[in-house]
């Protein structure tokens, strides 16, 4: 059976300054499933996931998504795309401090067009299905990290991406924590349909992917797991 490709970078190279981040980079992710992106500090795997989300342009190759070039859409279009497409989790939640968590929920769906109305009790049903529901009104730093990650995730997910990004998300957690919220990200994902793109240097973690991708020194390797 063939599996439709959804997204893929292809020999990527990106530098900043005299620093090679990139270098002919490759990488092909399958609709609904969970990669990990592992390597090193330093090795290239955040540059990576940024070119694949269309918020780092690369300096030559090209990402393709759903038959799309991104290398060729202009700024607004991959906006558009990431608010649409994309869902992102980083390793600190990156939650706007001003707003409720309720609110940062929302946020997405807001920024789409949706009413505050049905954009908060949308929100507010993803709060409860990640068990949050009792930081509906709290502003992120009044929550725990384990919460304020739930949050992100919740928002995250909010508008059903195709594709999630996340960033080291439990690298600013405890074990236990991190655990939840990777049992909590990879399964929410599972049920809306998503891949993710994990990127971490926790194999605690990347347990939680379907196949690894191995980035060293600015280049790949696909370990892959399943036919």
């Amino acid at each position: 059976m063939t599996v439709t490709v959804l997204l893929e970078g292809i020999d990527l190279h990106k530098s900043f300054g005299p620093t090679q981040a990139l270098i002919g980079a490759t990488v092909r992710i399958r609709a609904g499933e969970v990669v990990a992106v592992m390597g090193p500090s330093g090795s290239g795997k955040s540059t990576l996931l940024h070119c694949l989300a269309g918020i780092v342009r690369a300096d030559s190759g090209q990402v393709r998504y759903a038959g799309r070039d991104l290398t060729t859409m202009s700024d607004a279009e991959r906006s558009a795309l990431r608010r649409r497409d994309f869902g992102f989790v980083f390793q600190f939640g990156q939650l706007v401090p001003e707003l409720t968590c309720l609110e940062n929920v929302a946020l997405p769906l807001r920024l789409n067009g949706v009413r505050r109305r049905e954009a908060e009790q949308r929100a507010q049903g993803w709060l409860e299905r990640l068990g949050v529901a009792e930081v509906a009104g709290k502003r992120p730093g009044e929550v725990s990290g384990g919460q304020g990650q739930r949050v992100a995730v919740a928002r995250a997910l909010i508008t059903n991406p195709r594709v999630v990004f996340a960033d080291e998300p439990t690298g600013a957690l405890d074990s236990l924590t991190g655990e939840q919220v990777m049992q909590l990200l990879t399964g929410a994902a599972a049920e809306t349909g998503a891949a993710v793109v994990l990127v971490t240097h926790e194999p605690r973690v990347a347990a939680y992917a379907s196949r690894e991708i191995v980035v060293r020194d600015g280049r790949t390797r696909d370990l892959e797991l399943v036919p």
